[in-house]
Parts: structure tokens; C-alpha cells; sequence
């Protein structure tokens, strides 16, 4: 019997599903959408609250090499959905970064590099926040120009290591479309966010490619 490929969706909440009351997120829609086809991936949801890419980075050797089912097996691809919380202010809307531009450029070239080793790897772009609901927690400023820019170092990122990055959003203006996707704390996707991601990775050709599936449809933003 032929046995489908694992694919493992590390990263923050977002990977978790956090703010999707109705099917726990898009990677848990991605894996109910797959599971009815026997050759379709198998998904693994390893998603973390509150992660950045200093705590992907420490768990992703151990948890890759115990996703392979079967004896000396291990996943053959992965999702990755990481960097929102290092771009939070600490204190208050001009506080200091978790991580500086510079430091955060570093930290993807590096998990990229020790992703890469390991399997083919897929990136997933930010998501825009509602900065009216800042802080968040009570504590944390995240600005849209902030993580424009962190979307950006990750698309540089990928392109150094030609791993396929599938862009979410383009870096304009938040507008009603995108706060109607966002949770009231501002942060975190809703439903309809958690869905419009869902179908956009259901339909990613890159993906469905390594996946051995048919194409879905067209990937727009």
C-alpha cells in the first residue's frame, strides 16, 4: 500500500488555529480537506501560542523526527507560519521590537537553512493586524508597517533559498476586507480569516505540486 507524505504546519497561533471558533483554523481545515483522499498529505498541526522564530527554531529538528509514522520515516514536507509576535513593541506603540529587522532577517536565513536540510519547505506570509485594538495583552503595540516589513524579510528569505512563499497580504492599507477577517483582539484571524487562508493554500500551486494533487483553482489575494 502506498503511504501518503506527512506534511508538518510549524509555527505560532496562527498554525494553531487561534481565533476560529467554527473549524480550530486553517491548518485543521487544510487536513479535514485532505483526509477523505487516501494520497492526499497527512497534516500535522504543530502550531505553539506565542512563538517566534527563536522557539520554531529550538523545537523543529525534534519535532520533525518523530512526525514520520513509521518506523525510520520522517515527514517529507513542511508548512511554516512564524514571525507576527516578533513584531511586537514592548510598553507602548514606539517600544522596541522583540526582534530588530536585522536580527529577525537572521533568524529566517538560519531556520530556512536548517529547515531546508530536513525537507521541502513552505513559507505562509503575515497577516495585518487592527491597530485600533492595540495593545494587546495589555502590553503588546503590533504596527502594520512593522510587519509590512517583516513580511518582506521573509519573502527576501525564501528567495535566497528558493523555498515558495505564498504572500497573504500585500502591505497596503488595512481596510474593511482584512479587519472583517480579524479577531476583536486585533491580532489573531477570525473565522472568515482562518477560511479565506484556507482557501488560498488549498489552491497554491506550489503546494498542490509537491503534494502530487490537482490544481483547485486559482491563488489570488
Amino acid at each position: 500500500m502506498e503511504v501518503p507524505p506527512k506534511l508538518i504546519a510549524l509555527g505560532d497561533s496562527g498554525v494553531f488555529g487561534w481565533g476560529d471558533l467554527e473549524a480550530g483554523g486553517w491548518a485543521e481545515r487544510l487536513r479535514c480537506h485532505w483526509m477523505p483522499r487516501p494520497e492526499a498529505p497527512v497534516v500535522y498541526n504543530l502550531g505553539v501560542r506565542g512563538d517566534g522564530l527563536e522557539r520554531v527554531a529550538a523545537r523543529l529538528q525534534q519535532e520533525f523526527s518523530v512526525r514520520g509514522e513509521l518506523r525510520r520515516q520522517q515527514p517529507q514536507g513542511m508548512l511554516l507560519g512564524v514571525g507576527l509576535n516578533d513584531c511586537a513593541r514592548v510598553g507602548r506603540c514606539d517600544g522596541r521590537l522583540q526582534l530588530e529587522p536585522e536580527a529577525f532577517l537572521f533568524g529566517w536565513e538560519q531556520l530556512l537553512s536548517q529547515a531546508v536540510q530536513l525537507a521541502p519547505v513552505f513559507v505562509l506570509g503575515l497577516t495585518p493586524v487592527n491597530e485600533e485594538a492595540m495593545p494587546y495583552a495589555g502590553c503588546l503595540w503590533y504596527g502594520n508597517g512593522d510587519v509590512a516589513r517583516a513580511n518582506r524579510l521573509i519573502e527576501e528569505a525564501c528567495l535566497e533559498k528558493d523555498v515558495p512563499f505564498l504572500r497573504l497580504w500585500d502591505g497596503d492599507e488595512v481596510g474593511a476586507p482584512w479587519l472583517a477577517r480579524l479577531s476583536p483582539d486585533g491580532l489573531h484571524c477570525n473565522s472568515d480569516g482562518h477560511r479565506w487562508i484556507f482557501e488560498r493554500l488549498r489552491s497554491w500551486p506550489e503546494l498542490l505540486q509537491w503534494a502530487g494533487l490537482p490544481p483547485e483553482g486559482a491563488c489570488k489575494l
